[in-house]
């Protein structure tokens, strides 16, 4: 029994530990990663934008807006909530956005419901608990709300 507490003495210190130390780090990685996600999808469809008009008008299926109006809006919200994530800044909002294109997505793309291959569904699911993740537990102490908070609870 004596072993087993210390055992478990040595893993709360560990915890504690990492938490201190690893946690914010590893916020910045996520928000890092997963901004760059959609950064990498708006950048392209900015790079040929007849091309992303014509993919909405053809492929996509955005409910209740026009194709053209559905590209505005879906590549501008990539890249100011991408954006937004990656400073730190109104963190939990813009993984919120996100997570809202990200749905949005594979609700207007169905083609991606019958692929033989499940990974790029896969990666919206993925992305989707990550944004989740972010918006539960926020985006750390190196972050721009971060040092907004202390620099207003002063």
């Amino acid at each position: 029994m004596k072993q087993f507490l210390k055992a478990h003495q040595l893993a709360m210190q560990l915890d504690t530990l990492l938490h201190k130390y690893c946690s914010d780090i590893f916020s910045l990685g996520l928000r890092g990663f997963v901004a760059w996600q959609f950064l990498k999808s708006a950048l392209s469809k900015l790079d040929d934008w007849s091309s992303t008009i014509s993919l909405f008008q053809e492929e996509y299926q955005v409910p209740l807006l026009s194709p053209e109006l559905a590209a505005y809006a879906g590549t501008g919200a990539e890249l100011v909530f991408a954006s937004l994530l990656l400073l730190g800044l109104l963190s939990r909002l813009s993984a919120f956005g996100l997570l809202l294109v990200n749905v949005m997505a594979v609700a207007s793309y169905p083609i991606l419901w019958n692929l033989e291959c499940p990974a790029a569904l896969n990666d919206h699911f993925y992305w989707g608990m990550l944004l989740l993740a972010l918006m539960i537990f926020g985006a750390g102490k190196l972050s721009v709300d971060h040092l907004l908070v202390r620099t207003y609870q002063k």
